[in-house]
């Protein structure tokens, strides 16, 4: 096997998504200091389209573009969040993910101006998120709060909080790491407060099924508890079946001694109603805890309680 001269890699042209790609960059040089890389930015349905999901792509609203660009044959290597890359239908044929890198931090973060943490929001505050998945938990911790509608890149999230827009933000902890901006975190909310998205923090590398070489190179890279954890929780999404505006939230953690757990919530939009499960994996593989994990809420009405929201 030898190694490609240059790899041009395609993402998403936000200020998160090429720091990412740079960080791709930088772990390749490092295990392959002689290759080459180009970025190949584009723009996604997702970042042009600032109402909701739901009315444009929903699903694969952040990966479409850079998806066809590979399959074109402009770039060789994309870049994604897992959050972003829909489960609940296979990748684009012809591409495989040859890469998982090893997870960032999987947590939300609270930015108020005034240093507040969460608790000491009074009545009224307005949250800034546009995400289902927030405005759920949100509802059924703390339903005193407004949370408002807001989307965009971080960075013009928080140029609308300076405006006045909102009061407060929820931002990932892993993307304001991304783009420097910790400085700005009020307080980061524990996952038992504010459970994550499937695949939080994880970037997939997405290769071309035929580029046998290329995915050798770039599997270099993967973390072998990211995969099991991606995994994991993508067959939990896959068996599960949720569409754009359902609020589910979940991930799996890899235990120091190899043990692999998948905690997983489905909600109603009001937060009212929400359905827990969370398993250890024992003598289960990552894709067969996913299963078991999603059937343990089928069986308590998801399939209901996600057919009951509207899309």
């Amino acid at each position: 096997m030898s190694a490609p001269e240059l790899i041009r890699i395609v993402s998403r042209d936000s200020p998160m998504a090429l720091a990412q790609v740079e960080r791709v960059r930088t772990e390749l040089a490092a295990l392959h200091p002689h290759l080459r890389t180009e970025v190949v930015p584009v723009k996604t349905t997702g970042d042009k389209w600032m109402g909701d999901l739901s009315l444009v792509e929903g699903k694969g609203a952040f990966t479409k573009e850079v998806d066809a660009a590979l399959l074109a044959g402009d770039a060789d290597l994309a870049v994604h969040c897992v959050k972003d890359v829909p489960a609940d239908r296979p990748l684009p044929a012809g591409t495989t993910f040859a890469a998982f890198l090893r997870r960032d931090d999987v947590r939300d973060a609270l930015i108020h101006p005034g240093g507040r943490p969460l608790d000491r929001l009074p009545a009224g505050t307005r949250i800034g998120t546009s995400s289902v998945r927030r405005r759920a938990q949100l509802a059924a911790s703390h339903p005193h709060l407004e949370c408002v509608p807001m989307r965009g890149n971080a960075n013009r999230r928080m140029e609308k909080l300076a405006a006045g827009d909102a009061d407060a933000l929820l931002l990932a902890v892993s993307g304001l790491e991304r783009i420097g901006r910790e400085d700005v975190i009020t307080e980061v909310l524990s996952t038992e407060v504010m459970c994550p998205p499937i695949g939080a923090g994880i970037l997939a590398l997405q290769c071309r099924e035929g580029d046998t070489d290329l995915i050798g190179t770039i599997s270099t890279l993967g973390d072998p508890a990211a995969h099991r954890e991606a995994t994991a929780e993508r067959m939990f999404l896959h068996v599960l079946q949720g569409h754009c505006n359902s609020p589910i939230a979940g991930y799996a953690r890899s235990e120091r001694g190899g043990e692999l757990s998948l905690r997983a919530c489905v909600f109603t939009p009001d937060g009212k109603t929400v359905l827990n499960a969370h398993e250890w994996a024992g003598r289960l593989d990552p894709a067969t805890l996913g299963t078991s994990v999603a059937v343990a809420l089928l069986r308590q009405g998801a399939r209901e309680l996600i057919d009951g929201i509207g899309h």
